[in-house]
């Protein structure tokens, strides 16, 4: 799967950006600048990731470039941005936004009213210039910035973007007199692009909201005195006060006070978890009950609100093939409509000799082939999966890993860690001889009471969760690979495998119906006396995942290092498809090639530093968030909660966020070329086009933000 390149990157916000096709442009032109390794515009978040050798050397330039093809865009780096916020007071910012907001509302209303005045002197009195005054006053309060921006940009070599050719349309209409069109159609594309623009700030706040929880400021516990500071000023070992209701701004340990957690912002899970001194904690979570006073243990920008903010902008910073699909259409579909403008003014104005009505139509045309609903919608319906995903504790680490999650063939899993939970409990106690269950148990943990060996650790915490009395032997020597001889006062005992039991000639009965796991046997006074059986618990939602991956027409294969009959046992179980077991990393890798060549795409899931060659090798690499960091990093998606469920969810929301991308797509091209036919049949006017540019381009922005509600079930 491809990666984003981080290596000498820097993140630059590109101020008043208001058009996706021209971020499209800038980022073709950023990219052919000599030593620039990468560059990557992100238009949902405003992001430029620009990486080279000495990102801000190239600042400048970059300035430049933005600059001649959106004359208000300015570039400033992140950080500043951020520092300059914070200097600011939000209320300033906020009455800012709403300042400009009714700035450009009073210009849509004012410009509204004259129109309606203008409309009714023209049907009532006949007075030509009484009529053409109020249009024209009205025409300069809703037009004026659009011929300022398109005289700027024009002045830059950008000619054919949508302010020159509305200025162009509505300027044309005017010279032949048409005054209500001219001034109803700016009218109608001021109100689109307003509601447009808000659409996609409101989309793009939402999405941001879901995901960014880093906190602006902590309480620091100095002595008995609290203090509010910076987040980014907290240090490792700081003590913070966290009171009911607050969210976990840091991580770190509790270290006073008991409290229940709600994790459902990081996890997904609804359930709260109980915490108490001594517990780690993770940002992000809400503080349900108790006061709680935590030591931090990472700073603010190596805490999960942090990661999972950076994941978000990482993944919206890698574009599916749809996406790229559509920058490059564009870019071949531009200058062809371009071409046949020229010929719709030209050829039928010669043979006709009307100009006026020839060049009308061509601009029209012009206005209404706008790309930019198709280079705006699919990066925005992305976006909305990966919020989406990030809601259910789902971090997609690129538009690409979920674009290739809806046309998986098969899931390939790990068994330990992803279908199980990874920690070995006694399953059951079967006594054949003259002593009970529980002091068959109490005499095994009493010869395991000092191993650490997990399937010893298991049979001791058994024991004293069922409070038995633990004998330690008078005398224990331990055979490798075999098991425990011990001296108790039950006699001589042997505790360990077939090996030992067959070592010492111990007569024992046909277990072949035993349950699934590690068997511990046990001998007395060389009496087989029973056994145990200790297994890896399945995890409780792994009988319903399996189930809804085959609903999803999903193929299911199980990959693990583990026995052929534990690994056939679990599979049983769960409802597994297909198993191999008893493989080693390079095993599951030519296992995953054969899978793919049979099932076609595969998604790999596993935790485990061995499963990192096979995650990078997967055309999905999933990585359980319990497991190691080096697993994580070669994910494509990242599952916080560990759970099983996840996994289909994971695909259920690529699924409908792809769907809503090709609909956004489908639909767009369709009224496009709809409305272009009819232009050019002479069946469409001004109207229609700025219908079919701001109209249809608010329309797929609604529909993208779709993505983010995605109801998946359990």
């Amino acid at each position: 799967m491809e990666r984003v390149h981080t290596g000498n990157s820097k993140i630059y916000i590109l101020q008043n950006l208001g058009c996706a096709h021209c971020a499209a442009k800038m980022e073709e032109k950023i990219n052919n600048l000599p030593g620039v390794t990468a560059a990557t515009i992100t238009y949902t978040t405003k992001q430029l990731r620009l990486s080279a050798k000495d990102p801000d050397n190239f600042l400048p330039e970059v300035q430049k470039i933005c600059a001649s093809i959106e004359s208000e865009v300015k570039v400033v780096a992140r950080d500043e941005l951020e520092k300059a916020k914070k200097q600011a007071s939000a209320e300033s910012h906020s009455h800012e936004e709403e300042g400009d907001d009714k700035k450009e509302l009073g210009c849509i209303i004012s410009g509204a009213i004259l129109f309606a005045i203008g409309v009714i002197l023209n049907h009532t009195i006949d007075n030509t210039l009484a009529t053409f005054i109020v249009f024209a006053i009205a025409y300069v309060i809703l037009g004026g910035e659009i011929l300022v921006k398109a005289a700027k940009n024009i002045s830059h070599g950008q000619v054919f973007d949508e302010n020159f050719l509305m200025g162009v349309a509505t300027l044309a209409a005017f010279a032949i007199r048409d005054f209500p069109e001219a001034v109803g159609v700016m009218l109608f594309y001021r109100i689109g692009e307003f509601f447009e623009d808000k659409a996609v700030e409101r989309s793009r706040g939402q999405i941001m909201d879901a995901v960014d929880m880093r906190p602006e400021v902590v309480n620091l516990v100095s002595g008995n005195d609290t203090t509010v500071i910076p987040a980014e000023d907290a240090n490792v070992g700081d003590i913070l006060l966290i009171r009911p209701g607050d969210r976990i701004p840091l991580d770190g340990v509790v270290i006073e006070g008991e409290s229940r957690l709600d994790t459902s912002p990081i996890t997904g899970e609804p359930v709260p978890v109980g915490v108490s001194a001594g517990d780690e904690i993770t940002s992000g979570c809400v503080n349900t009950s108790g006061q709680l006073k935590m030591r931090v243990e990472k700073p603010l920008s190596e805490s999960m609100v942090s990661r999972i903010l950076e994941s978000m902008e990482n993944a919206a910073a890698s574009k599916p093939k749809l996406d790229r699909f559509i920058t490059r259409f564009a870019k071949v579909y531009t200058p062809c409509v371009v071409i046949a403008a020229v010929l719709v003014a030209v050829i039928p104005s010669l043979v006709s000799g009307n100009w006026n009505y020839w060049i009308y139509t061509a601009i029209s045309f012009l206005v209404m082939s706008c790309p930019c609903a198709l280079v705006l919608s699919v990066p925005l319906a992305f976006f909305s999966g990966i919020g989406a995903g990030s809601k259910k504790g789902i971090l997609f680490k690129g538009g690409l890993s979920m674009e290739s999650l809806s046309k998986l063939g098969a899931v390939v899993m790990d068994k330990t860690g992803t279908i199980t939970e990874g920690n070995f409990k006694l399953q059951k106690t079967v006594s054949v001889g003259d002593l009970s269950e529980d002091e068959l148990l109490a005499l095994c943990a009493g010869c395991e009471h000092y191993s650490t060996h997990p399937i010893a650790v298991s049979i001791v915490t058994a024991a004293k969760e069922k409070g038995l009395n633990i004998e330690e032997p008078a005398k224990l020597s331990e055979i490798a690979g075999h098991g425990i001889v011990a001296k108790t006062s039950h006699g001589t005992v042997l505790c360990g495998n077939h090996k030992l039991m067959a070592k010492y000639q111990i007569a024992m009965p046909d277990l072949s119906d035993a349950s699934y796991g590690a068997e511990v046997f046990m001998a007395v006074n060389g009496v087989f006396a029973g056994y145990m059986v200790i297994s890896d618990t399945i995890k409780s939602d792994a009988v319903s995942a399996i189930g809804q991956l085959k609903k999803l027409g999903l193929h299911s294969v199980m990959l693990t290092g583990d026995s052929q009959s534990g690994a056939d046992a679990v599979a049983a179980a769960t409802g597994i498809d297909e198993v191999h077991a008893k493989l080693l990393p390079e095993g599951k890798l030519n296992e995953l090639g054969k899978i793919r060549s049979k099932y076609g795409s595969v998604m790999f899931v596993g935790d485990g530093i061995n499963d990192a060659p096979v995650l990078a090798g997967a055309d999905v690499g999933a990585a359980m968030g319990s497991g190691a960091d080096a697993a994580i990093e070669a994910a494509d998606v990242v599952f916080m909660t560990s759970s099983t469920e996840a996994i289909p969810q994971s695909i259920l929301i690529s699924r409908a966020t792809n769907r809503i991308a090709i609909q956004n797509v489908v639909f767009a091209l369709v009224i496009k070329i709809a409305v272009m036919i009819l232009g050019l049949t002479g069946h469409a006017n001004m109207w229609m086009a700025v219908f079919a540019d701001t109209g249809v381009a608010m329309i797929c922005v609604l529909n993208s933000i779709r993505a983010l509600y995605i109801k998946i079930k359990s």
